[in-house]
């Protein structure tokens, strides 16, 4: 994998996108970036299904996308536009962060088997910050939006690794 996916690359498969967020299962919230303008746009899919841990209790008996989750699906897509402006270093070592949320407003519900369809547009970009306005649809139909503020910060470092034990002989005594 290179160390920075192409800046004129306008799509991203989900390896790239997560060699840009840290983000892991179950919180990685985008499968695919479709469109993409340097600090200016982005659009990403989510493909919601049955299997996502939050359906469990959210509700048992009728499913839906709990509405935090699609406001942090707009900003990783949000995230993934502005780390892609950083090196793999600056990404190991920044974190993007909530600095705020305003006018989250929820119209539909998201349930499995939808595609979500989020579309981000910068407001206001700074080298560290960035305002966004995020629009989540589902077939065409407005699910959500909300406008948001994100800021780099300095991640902590790793800890260093534990050192390996020593080797066991098969009788259970160390060598010595």
């Amino acid at each position: 994998m290179t160390d920075q996916p192409s800046l004129s690359a306008n799509t991203l498969d989900i390896r790239e996108i997560m060699s840009i967020l840290p983000h892991r299962y179950p919180l990685l919230l985008i499968d695919r970036v479709i469109e993409m303008e340097r600090k200016t746009r982005i659009v990403a899919l989510k493909n919601v299904t049955i299997n996502e841990p939050h359906f469990a209790g959210h509700f048992p008996d009728f499913p839906i996308m709990p509405g935090v989750l699609i406001v942090e699906a707009i900003a990783q897509a949000g995230g993934a536009l502005l780390l892609t402006e950083f090196s793999q270093h600056d990404r190991d070592t920044k974190l993007m962060v909530f600095t705020g949320i305003d006018n989250a407003r929820f119209r539909k519900p998201v349930v499995p088997g939808d595609q979500l369809r989020i579309e981000v547009t910068v407001l206001n970009w700074r080298t560290t910050a960035v305002k966004l306005h995020g629009v989540a649809t589902v077939d065409g139909k407005l699910a959500c939006e909300a406008t948001i503020m994100c800021a780099l910060t300095t991640r902590a470092p790793k800890p260093p690794a534990a050192p390996a034990p020593p080797p066991v002989s098969s009788l259970g005594e160390s060598p010595e």
